[in-house]
């Protein structure tokens, strides 16, 4: 069985190398192509040791990280990344801003990335948070990297209650894998209005 549970302060510490090795490895998969650092890495999962509200929940196979969910307040983020929520008049200090969810392939299909948002969801909730929103990359359905039969996690996300925003993107920044430089990318915003319980 699966051990899925929250780290806090030293257990960050302990796991941030592995945490970092595993989003490089991850997201080098289709559709993110993500040509990451280990460096950058360990400085980007740090700070879900530092910023008070953040929540890193780490996925275990007999001690071995095979899965990490993350998430902080909206206000670690930009006011500009706000502004379309804002706009909607959803305050910023209402909304749990998910980054990612990143699990190898082999652990896929069991349950793993439910639990990873029944947390996320929880956590929003002990904040005192209504909404919780993250993004998905858009890419083009004729990527020269796009695999044959390649699927989007729509549907499972549609079953969590979460929609896509009409309109509302972002853009990141990274190197593709195989590129020259780094480049933007558009993600679409998806949200979800939380129930009480």
């Amino acid at each position: 069985m699966i051990d899925v549970r929250v780290l806090e302060g030293q257990a960050i510490t302990d796991y941030l190398d592995d945490v970092a090795a595993l989003r490089i490895a991850v997201f080098r998969d289709w559709p993110y192509l993500y040509d990451g650092t280990l460096d950058y890495e360990r400085q980007y999962v740090a700070s879900y040791r530092d910023h008070p509200g953040a929540l890193l929940v780490g996925a275990f196979d007999l001690g071995r990280l095979v899965g990490a969910s993350t998430s902080t307040p909206m206000e670690d983020l930009s006011a500009e990344f706000a502004a379309p929520f804002n706009a909607r008049g959803i305050p910023r200090d209402h909304v749990l801003w998910g980054p990612e969810s990143v699990l190898l392939p082999a652990y896929r299909g069991q349950g793993i990335g439910h639990r990873f948002f029944d947390f996320r969801e929880a956590h929003a909730r002990a904040l005192g948070r209504s909404h919780v929103a993250f993004a998905s990359i858009l890419r083009p359905v004729d990527h020269p990297s796009r695999p044959a039969g390649a699927r989007t996690n729509d549907a499972f996300w549609r079953g969590r209650g979460y929609a896509p925003l009409e309109g509302v993107v972002v853009q990141f920044i990274w190197k593709d894998l195989g590129g020259v430089g780094e480049t933007a990318k558009t993600l679409q915003v998806w949200m979800k209005t939380l129930t009480e319980g």
